[in-house]
């Protein structure tokens, strides 16, 4: 529970702001935020727990029927967010307990145990996350992109017109992004119409998780506000670029906040002999996402339409810039993970917009750090563009390379990624047995719903095919 003296401090806060409502929210297994709004008069009793949730009736919560208890949800204080654009609103990032005790199914609850045990073992993560996300105008019963004028040409990323066309809701995100003290450094139109992207500090993982269910709120708010629909489907147009969202993972001390990641090195370790100027720690830590890339696929490309966009190309003009192998290398954008070189990182390029950012940066860390424990090796770097070197897949999965060898594909649907998941012993580890059973049948039944529907577009395709 929160210190009395620490909640009158912040009570002062929102008094001295004009707070009117409070709002502790947690995540449903989506990372959709939920929450009651709380007068500030009640505020002490919120910050005690007083607020009690009915989770079963939440998506992939636990606690299924009417006749179990609820769960109370505690509000981390240190994550206060008063809302810029309307300041009669604070938002904290809560926890779930249940009889008193954390709620083991809570998202938030489970990256906060993860980052305990990695603490045990003498570790932090940094994360830092590209947003992309589409803009939409409302055309009828359809979207388009937010821009008045569309790009003609085979991509309109970095268009300057097309940014600037953008800037009424860019300008916005960026003003409210800094004044909760994000740090926005760039901002520009992405590969789709009407996607953009906007690039922040990185942070702690927990923090930079917080932060990311914040943000799909508060553009969707600031978006609906102007008359626009701020969209966090991962492939809203087959022809298009999905929307990303990149994982930018670091491991530092906890004690002095020294990135472990940084450093060239040792030409007798693992940097000699793969050819990427990168400490061994780091090559650990990619080997452990490699390890157990399917089952962390199903986290954080967690939908059926996820996979529309994890190809080479399907049915764009050119190539997709999404990973499709389960591969490292030098500054490549065509593998899974990427050494940038130009920050002391691991890039994992395969998560995608609609992720739980919790769960996904939790067994993202639990995978590195088997690794780092394991001190494995990731075998030698992709460094060519993998897009020109895929050959036939074969029934295992494996897809033969020009040249010889054969790589890993990543999951190809969501039900491959769920038969991953269901088997990788590290997921129950991780989520806890029963988080990982719900995950699993609350994904199957999407998996049931969506693949299993027939659109217009297939009869007008099949219905006097043959």
């Amino acid at each position: 529970m929160n210190d009395p003296r620490r909640v009158a401090d912040v009570r002062r806060t929102l008094q001295d702001a004009g707070v009117k409502y409070c709002l502790a929210t947690y995540v449903d297994i989506h990372g959709v935020p939920k929450a009651k709004a709380v007068p500030l008069s009640h505020f002490e009793n919120m910050c005690a727990g007083s607020e009690l949730f009915t989770v079963g009736a939440m998506e992939g919560m636990g606690l299924i029927g009417p006749e179990k208890d609820e769960c109370a949800v505690v509000p981390d204080l240190d994550s206060l967010m008063i809302l810029p654009w309307d300041t009669r609103f604070a938002w904290f990032a809560g926890d779930l307990t249940f009889h008193g005790a954390p709620y083991p199914n809570c998202s938030r609850t489970i990256l906060k145990r993860t980052l305990a045990a990695a603490r045990a073992a003498g570790y932090g993560m940094n994360l830092g996350v590209e947003t992309e996300f589409y803009v939409f105008r409302r055309t009828g019963d359809d979207v388009t992109g937010v821009q008045e004028r569309q790009h003609l040409g085979l991509c309109p990323g970095y268009d300057v017109h097309q940014i600037m066309q953008s800037m009424p809701f860019l300008d916005r995100m960026v003003e409210a992004m800094n004044a909760l003290g994000w740090d926005v450094y760039s901002f520009d139109a992405e590969g789709g119409q009407g996607q953009h992207e906007l690039d922040f500090a990185y942070a702690d993982a927990l923090t930079m998780c917080d932060r990311l269910i914040f943000f799909r709120y508060m553009a969707k708010a600031i978006a609906q506000e102007m008359g626009l629909v701020a969209s966090f489907m991962p492939k809203p147009f087959s022809s298009d670029f999905r929307s990303g969202a990149h994982f930018n993972m670091s491991l530092y001390r906890p004690e002095t906040g020294d990135n472990l990641f940084a450093g060239d090195g040792d030409a007798a370790g693992l940097a000699g002999r793969h050819g990427i100027p990168f400490p061994d720690i780091g090559y650990h830590f990619v080997a452990g996402l490699l390890a157990h890339a399917p089952a962390l696929t199903a986290v954080t490309c967690p939908t059926h339409n996820s996979y529309k966009g994890l190809v080479a190309q399907g049915q764009m003009a050119d190539m997709s810039w999404a990973p499709v192998l389960t591969a490292y290398g030098k500054n490549n954008r065509s593998a899974m993970l990427r050494l940038p070189m130009n920050r002391p990182c691991v890039e994992n390029r395969a998560p995608d917009i609609a992720c739980n950012f919790y769960l996904g940066a939790a067994l993202s860390l639990a995978a590195g750090l088997e690794g780092v424990a394991a001190a494995a090796d990731p075998g030698a770097p992709m460094n060519d563009n993998l897009y020109l070197k895929l050959g036939a897949p074969s029934a295992t999965g494996r897809i033969a390379l020009a040249g010889g060898g054969s790589v890993m594909r990543l999951p190809r649907t969501l039900l491959e990624a769920l038969q991953a998941f269901e088997t990788d012993p590290l997921v129950p580890a991780t989520l806890g047995e029963e988080m990982a059973g719900i995950f699993l049948d609350w994904k199957l039944k999407e998996w049931d719903r969506d693949f299993y529907a027939v659109d217009a577009g297939e009869r007008a395709r099949m219905v006097e095919f043959l």
